[in-house]
C-alpha cells in the first residue's frame, strides 16, 4: 500500500508579501481555487493509496488542520516537527509511522507547494514507478524540462530499467550555458523533490549513510503523543538531527536511485515569475488578480488584495498589494525578493512574519488601526468555537458585536450579546469569548493601555492546547 506523505514545512520567502513566515505559500490559493496543499492532496484521488499524512511546523498546525478539514481529509494525520530539520529526518518520521501500520508500506513523498497542470499524467507516473519501488529501488520523479532553467537542480539519467532510468548523477543548479547544454542533450531532468520507495528500504539506506539521523528519528518516534488532530514526536531527540535534505542524506549516496520521467506541467511555484507563467494572460501578456486596471502595460503580474491598483506604461513588472505592504519588482529579478525579506528580518520589522490579518484555530483577526496606547481589531469567531480563558496585565478591551451572537464571560459572569451590543473588559479581568451560534461572530475590539503586544496574555484554559 502507498502512504502519501506531504511535506508542508517551507516558508516561501520569494513570494512575499503574500507568503509570510506564519502563513506560507503552501496554504495560499495562488494558482487555483484551492490552496497549494489542498491541490496536492486532491491530486491523489484516482490512486490506490492510504490516507495521507501531512508533516508541518508547529506554528502552522492549526492552518494545516483547517485546510485538511475543508476537504474532508483531517483524521489525526498531521505530524508536527518541533523544529525544521529539512526533508531527510521528516521522511524518517513518516516511514516509522507507516511501518507501524503496514510492514510493506511504500511512501509517496510530495511537496505541499508544487503545482501540476495534468493530474492524470502525475498519477500515471506514480503507477509506473510502483513496481520499481516494490523491488527495493528508491525512485525520484524527474521533470521533463521545457527550457534551460537555472533555478532547479538536475538529474542525469543512466541505464534504462523498465519505466525509469538508473540515476547517474544529481547536479546542483547550473549556470545558463550549462543548463542549455543539459536540455539540449535530452539526458537530464529537473529534480522535482518527489519520491516513491518502500518505507523499510528508506530507513535501511538512512541507517547506512546517516546513522546519526536514523537513531535520532528512531528515538523521536518513541513515545509520540496525540494532541487533537496532531501527532507530536519526542522533541529532544529530534532536535539532535542534523538538518539535511533527502537528496544529500540518501539519494546521492545510495546505489539504488532510479528516476522516472514526469511530463505533467509541473512547477515548484517558487517565485512571482512562476505565478505569472501559470496564470491566464490577457492580450498584452498581463496576469491580474483583484481590482486592477492597466493601460499600455505588458508582460506584468499584478495582484490587488484589497485596493484598486492601476498601471500605466509598465513592462515585465511584478506588483503585489496586500493590506500592509506593496511589492514592485522586475519580473526577471524576483528571485531576490528573498533578500528583501532578509532586510525586513534584520531591521526587526514584523511584515515578513505576519499579515495584518492573522488566522487562529477559532477564526481570525484583522488589525484595522493602531496608535499610541490603542489598537482596533476586527475579530471573526467560527460557529461553536471559543477563545481561551485569559487575562491581560496592561490593557483593557471594548467589544462591539457587528453580527452573530457572542457569549462573554468576565470573572465568572456570563452573558449573551447580539448585534449592536457592546461590553467592557477591565484590565486584569479573567474573560472568555465564545460563538454559540451557527453563523460566524463578527465583532470590533478596541484595546487601550500601556502595552498592547500579543504576548500580554495569561491563558488559564484553552481547548487548542495553548494554555
Amino acid at each position: 500500500m502507498i502512504y502519501p506523505v506531504v511535506m508542508a514545512g517551507g516558508n516561501g520567502t520569494r513570494l512575499w508579501p503574500m507568503s509570510r513566515e506564519l502563513y506560507p505559500k503552501q496554504f495560499l490559493d495562488l494558482v487555483g481555487e484551492q490552496t497549494l496543499v489542498q491541490e496536492t492532496l486532491l491530486r491523489l484521488r484516482g490512486l490506490e493509496v492510504a490516507a495521507p499524512v501531512l508533516i508541518c511546523n508547529e506554528a502552522h498546525r492549526f492552518l494545516a488542520a483547517e485546510q485538511l478539514r475543508q476537504i474532508d481529509l483531517l483524521d489525526h494525520n498531521i505530524i508536527l516537527e518541533p523544529a525544521g530539520r529539512n526533508t531527510a529526518p521528516a521522511i524518517a518520521l513518516a516511514a516509522q509511522a507507516a511501518l507501524a501500520s503496514n510492514k510493506d508500506a511504500m511512501l509517496l513523498i510530495l511537496a505541499a507547494d508544487h503545482a501540476i497542470a495534468n493530474d492524470a499524467s502525475f498519477r500515471e507516473a506514480v503507477a509506473s514507478a510502483k513496481p520499481l519501488a516494490e523491488a527495493g529501488e528508491l525512485v525520484t520523479f524527474g521533470i521533463v524540462p521545457t527550457h534551460a532553467e537555472t533555478g532547479y537542480g538536475y538529474i542525469l539519467r543512466g541505464e534504462i530499467k523498465g519505466p525509469g532510468f538508473r540515476v547517474e548523477q544529481f547536479v546542483e543548479k547550473p549556470d545558463a550555458d550549462t543548463a542549455q547544454a543539459y536540455v539540449t542533450s535530452g539526458d537530464y531532468y529537473w529534480n522535482s523533490g518527489m519520491f516513491l520507495f518502500r518505507a523499510d528500504r528508506y530507513l535501511e539506506e538512512l541507517q547506512a549513510h546517516r546513522p546519526d539521523t536514523y537513531e535520532a528519528c528512531l528515538a523521536a518516534m518513541d513515545g509520540t503523543k496525540r494532541d487533537l488532530d496532531f501527532i507530536r514526536v519526542n522533541e529532544q531527540p529530534f532536535l539532535q538531527c542534523p538538518s539535511e535534505s533527502v537528496d544529500y542524506a540518501v539519494m546521492e549516496r545510495t546505489l539504488r536511485a532510479m528516476v522516472v520521467p514526469l511530463d505533467a506541467g509541473w512547477s515548484d511555484v517558487g517565485s512571482w515569475s512562476a505565478i505569472w507563467e501559470l496564470g491566464q494572460k490577457d492580450t498584452q501578456g498581463n496576469v491580474t488578480e483583484g481590482d486592477v486596471i492597466s493601460h499600455n502595460s505588458e508582460g506584468s503580474y499584478v495582484l490587488a488584495e484589497n485596493a484598486l491598483v492601476g498601471t500605466v506604461g509598465v513592462k515585465d513588472l511584478v506588483i503585489v498589494q496586500t493590506k500592509d505592504a506593496v511589492l514592485v519588482a522586475d519580473k526577471h529579478q524576483v528571485q531576490d525578493v528573498k533578500k528583501l525579506v532578509d532586510q525586513l528580518k534584520a531591521s526587526g520589522r514584523a511584515e515578513h512574519k505576519l499579515h495584518r490579518e492573522v488566522y487562529r484555530p477559532w477564526g481570525k483577526y484583522d488589525s484595522v488601526d493602531n496608535g499610541h496606547r490603542y489598537q482596533v481589531k476586527r475579530i471573526t469567531v467560527k460557529p461553536g468555537e471559543k477563545l481561551s480563558v485569559q487575562m491581560h496585565h496592561h490593557r483593557a478591551e471594548h467589544w462591539i458585536v457587528v453580527s452573530g451572537t457572542a457569549s462573554v464571560t468576565i470573572d465568572s459572569n456570563t452573558q449573551l450579546l447580539t448585534e449592536n451590543q457592546s461590553i467592557y473588559i477591565p484590565v486584569g479581568s479573567v474573560h472568555a469569548l465564545e460563538n454559540p451560534g451557527r453563523i460566524p461572530l463578527e465583532l470590533i475590539e478596541v484595546q487601550s493601555g500601556t502595552y498592547l503586544g500579543e504576548d500580554d496574555i495569561v491563558r488559564y484554559e484553552d481547548r487548542y492546547g495553548r494554555a
